[in-house]
């Protein structure tokens, strides 16, 4: 049975929340988390990063066995798309993990204050009309889809990422706005099931904050896969008809106004901190622009006893970067130490190949003025992405041209997402392109390519 009283009250279960909560409670402080939701998880678990996760995996399956299996003598008939057996998997994947996360409540002891949760002073949380104590107070209330202005999303022909994750069927054409990470990722789970679709982005590439060189690879690679794609390009309207949307639109400087056609339109344009209805105006929590809450060291808000983490503060939008941040703060509640450098927190597409990313792009270090040396190697001359009909893409590291530090990688390939790790990883110690280089790496394994990229910022590269 709840209690009145806690020592820590987070609001809000998603990959930040429930996180903090369990390690709060590890650390001997008694715990509630504030949910609203039917199941815990958060938009992560329950209609973001598992769901889709799950549909882009079976989507690859799907794919390969219709198009890439028989190039390894694999002969595949009568295979068929039985789209309601997809969501059913995706339905219970995601139903194992928030399951999964009530176990941990339970086994680590803390409580689940079920409903909307209200801060109505430094020290008070409302739930549902009941009041809870707290000395500490954790907003981790996450992120929200941001719209466009013009265009209303009804989640049937216009949707946003939570309604791409429950069509019915497979649309003939599908228009993504939006060329970042989630457009990817959904416009190419439907482009395998059978999709048309068009990926229209207001920038000049896709992958925007990413590495250009990696993003325009990228765009090759999926432009192959079947996906179009229109830069530059902004929508200016998009209206519903009985046979699906019309859409208009123009370059994104204005003039050139082009019309389109589609079933379904997908608007993937970012997202925003989610402070409403929490009652910050009323205990005087700050907020910038943006909405987000506004957090000192500590992720201490300007009111004593009141913290924040994760979508809601600025920094990426990741699971893992709200998850490091919950770990950090429970454990400096408990009065230890905690450290997060956000300049090594990796982004990963997980279209197929994925992309991934960690530490400063060329861009950056060349605004810097920092100057530095490049290596690479091809997924192409890696003998185990030769045995996995995996070749795309490649690994470039990029590092300090005076003391060879790495200063960054980006990894467009088979498995990036789990290559990076490593990268990652050595970079919190400083590595250097040298210290990879010299590190034996099994063979035959994609990590090589690491290797190898590695070896190149040196000019020493082996198998190229």
């Amino acid at each position: 049975m709840a209690s009145d009283s806690y020592d820590v009250i987070v609001i809000g279960s998603g990959p930040g929340g429930y996180v903090c909560a369990i390690r709060a409670a590890q650390l001997g402080m008694t715990v509630a988390c504030v949910e609203k939701r039917e199941t815990l998880g958060g938009t992560c678990l329950n209609i973001g990063c598992i769901p889709s996760k799950a549909l882009l995996a079976a989507s690859e399956k799907y794919e390969e066995a219709d198009k890439h299996l028989d190039k390894m003598g694999i002969k595949v008939s009568g295979l068929k798309l039985d789209l309601k057996g997809m969501m059913a998997h995706k339905d219970s994947v995601v139903d194992a993990n928030t399951q999964g996360i009530e176990f941990l409540f339970k086994k680590n002891k803390v409580d689940w204050l079920k409903g909307t949760g209200v801060i109505t002073a430094k020290d008070t949380v409302e739930v549902d009309g009941k009041s809870y104590k707290a000395k500490h107070i954790i907003i981790a209330t996450g992120s929200d889809v941001v719209g466009l202005p013009s265009i209303e999303i009804d989640e049937k022909k216009i949707v946003s990422s939570e309604g791409a994750l429950e069509l019915s069927k497979v649309p003939k054409d599908m228009v993504v706005i939006g060329g970042g990470v989630i457009g990817l990722e959904l416009g190419s789970v439907w482009q395998r099931l059978g999709a048309n679709v068009t990926v229209v982005e207001f920038a000049d590439a896709i992958l925007p904050a990413m590495d250009k060189e990696i993003a325009k690879e990228t765009q090759k690679v999926m432009k192959r896969q079947g996906l179009k794609f229109k830069l530059s390009t902004k929508v200016t309207s998009a209206k519903t008809t009985a046979k699906g949307v019309d859409l208009t639109i123009e370059g994104a400087a204005g003039g050139n106004e082009e019309k389109m056609s589609a079933d379904v339109v997908l608007v993937c344009v970012g997202r925003k901190a989610y402070t409403e209805s929490l009652g910050l105006d009323k205990v005087g929590v700050k907020t910038d622009d943006r909405g987000r809450v506004m957090t000192g060291d500590g992720f201490k808000t300007n009111v004593d006893g009141i913290y924040a983490i994760g979508d809601v503060i600025a920094g990426p939008m990741l699971a893992h970067k709200a998850e490091d941040e919950g770990v950090v703060l429970a454990e400096m509640l408990a009065g230890q130490t905690g450290h997060i450098d956000y300049n090594l927190i990796p982004g990963v597409v997980y279209t197929w190949p994925e992309v991934a990313e960690v530490g400063q792009t060329e861009e950056a270090l060349k605004k810097e003025g920092i100057k530095y040396k490049v290596g690479k190697f091809p997924f192409m001359a890696n003998g185990r992405a030769r045995a996995m009909n995996a070749t795309d893409g490649f690994v470039k590291i990029l590092a300090d041209a005076r003391t060879d530090k790495v200063l960054g990688c980006h990894i467009l390939g088979a498995d990036a997402g789990t290559l990076i790790a490593e990268v990652a990883g050595m970079m919190e110690f400083g590595t250097s392109s040298e210290d990879i280089a010299r590190t034996c790496h099994a063979h035959p394994t994609l990590s090589e390519v690491v290797k190898e990229a590695a070896l190149a910022v040196d000019g020493r590269a082996l198998h190229i």
